[in-house]
């Protein structure tokens, strides 16, 4: 009997419009991923710095996904409601009909520079953070925008909104162009601590508040699915769709990041780093959304190409699968770490450092460039695959360097997505930070918008209890004297080219 009830149990779904494709995941109220569908799509670069993929690839990949999922005989009839998340920020105009009238805009695209530093320039770097939580860079969809109105003019004409990625797909389920607090942060015209459109930065730029959809609390039900859109994908009608919120701020719901000490890490194509705070932080280079639980911010900062940096290795160093380059990346490591203490090899020589910054700029530094630095003809692909792997960790290590000196300190770090899978990656983390990281066992993002789902249901403490399961049965790295022994020097190596000219584009001459 206890058997049939558990398949009974009701569950919860998120549908996630990614980076590198649309996901449906389903959960049950004991933590447990019961099910998943992916539909795949491509990201293209025009120009060096673009990217940019078909919006229309967001909506048809959810459904597809969606459908897939509810299809299952293990999943058939028991989902109960519906969140959303996706990446942020990415955007893409859409007319009266709310379709695509270009390709969308990744959060990487670095093509609006110069209209980030218009927008520095007219407010204030101070000010700005004062108002949005943010500072204006190329990252941000404010720059974008004006970005299209200067280069696309008759584009920008027909525009009715401007969507996320999250939106289009809550637009293709339920007919309502909506967005919430998360993703309306992420557009720099959104005043973070009154919860809505700042008309003064609307009106520096010349810009519409009506360009944007009406703004939601991330908990909120949206619509109740319609009958159509059940019919299509095999659901019940009437199920609550909840608006949710941006992946990396889902991500920090769901690993229980809902008060000081730990810090979430969402380690997919990109990294998002987030903790949460009682009111946002003065430190300009640290950014804030709305959290996901009422009366709280939620602090970012990230590094665009650590996953990304991964599934590069993997193709260029020729391995025929992550697992692979990890595995020589280990023995890579432990013979490195060998050589240090019985030979006298200095941490220095022993690989290459590796600084992961493949998206042709970084969120925060659109000149930052990656590279191998110290290169001998000793290394080969385990040196390689290890500089690669702890590359990824020392940007990550950069970024909670800023947070903690902001005054978030971190007690422990939580990491979820495709990252999570590396076990030298929580280990290389632990010994360069110094404290715990624990690795969980499924997508947190995916995990939170579900879990968002559930308490709109009415199921906010099971939600709660849920979170609490996926931490204890999380694998935990601590700090090993020897492993922050060889990686500290390292780490300060790392730190030394990162800020040098000669790793980031040079000025066009004059």
């Amino acid at each position: 009997m206890a058997r049939r009830l558990a398949r009974d149990a009701p569950l919860f779904a998120a549908v996630d419009a990614g980076t590198t494709g649309a996901r449906a995941i389903a959960f049950d109220l004991q933590g447990r991923q019961v099910g998943e569908a992916r539909h795949p799509y491509r990201m293209v670069s025009p120009r060096p710095g673009w990217a940019e993929q078909d919006a229309r690839d967001w909506a048809e990949g959810a459904v597809a996904a969606l459908r897939q999922l509810a299809a299952r005989s293990r999943i058939a009839g028991r989902i109960r409601a519906i969140g959303l998340t996706g990446q942020c920020p990415t955007m893409v105009p859409v007319g009266s009909d709310c379709q695509p009238l270009r390709p969308g805009m990744l959060y990487r695209d670095n093509r609006a520079v110069a209209q980030a530093r218009q927008m520095r320039e007219a407010i204030g770097d101070r000010r700005m953070h004062e108002l949005t939580g943010h500072v204006a860079e190329a990252f941000h969809v404010g720059p974008k925008v004006l970005w299209l109105r200067q280069h696309e003019p008759a584009v920008f004409a027909r525009t009715s909104f401007i969507l996320q990625p999250r939106d289009v797909v809550l637009h293709r389920l339920t007919g309502l162009a909506r967005t919430d607090e998360t993703h309306a942060n992420a557009t720099l015209f959104f005043n973070l601590r009154e919860r809505r459109w700042d008309a003064g930065l609307l009106a520096a730029f010349g810009i519409d508040a009506d360009l944007f959809p009406p703004v939601l609390a991330p908990w909120q039900v949206a619509a109740e699915l319609p009958r159509q859109a059940a019919d299509e994908l095999g659901l019940d009608p009437g199920m609550p769709v909840v608006v949710g919120a941006a992946d990396s701020q889902c991500a920090a719901f769901g690993a229980g990041v809902t008060g000081p000490g730990p810090v979430s890490e969402m380690a997919g194509a990109s990294s998002c780093l987030n903790s949460a705070v009682p009111a946002p932080l003065p430190e300009p280079r640290v950014t804030h959304y709305s959290h996901t639980i009422p009366g709280c911010y939620c602090t970012e900062l990230g590094v665009n190409t650590t996953g990304a940096a991964i599934s590069w290795a993997v193709r260029a160093l020729g391995y025929r699968s992550y697992a692979e380059l990890s595995a020589d990346a280990e023995r890579g490591r432990r013979r490195l770490q060998r050589a240090t203490r019985r030979a006298g090899v200095s941490a220095l020589a022993a690989a290459p450092l590796f600084l992961p910054y493949l998206g042709d700029g970084e969120r925060d530094d659109p000149t930052a460039r990656a590279g191998f630095i110290g290169l001998s003809d000793r290394h080969g692909r385990p040196e390689l695959a290890f500089a690669v792997i702890e590359g990824a960790a020392l940007g990550v290590r950069s970024v909670l360097q800023v947070l903690a000196a902001a005054g978030a300190p971190l007690a422990e770090l939580r990491v979820g997505g495709g990252g999570a899978r590396l076990n030298l990656s929580g280990q290389t983390k632990a010994d360069l930070l110094g404290h715990p990281v624990v690795h969980l066992d499924l997508d947190p993002a995916g995990f939170g918008a579900a879990m968002l789902a559930a308490a709109a249901t009415g199921r906010g403490e099971q939600a709660d209890e849920s979170a609490r399961a996926i931490r204890q049965r999380a694998r935990r790295f601590v700090p090993s004297p020897s492993g922050s022994r060889f990686e500290l020097p390292r780490a300060a190596w790392f730190d030394q080219v990162r800020a040098s000219a000669a790793v980031h584009e040079p000025r066009a001459p004059a």
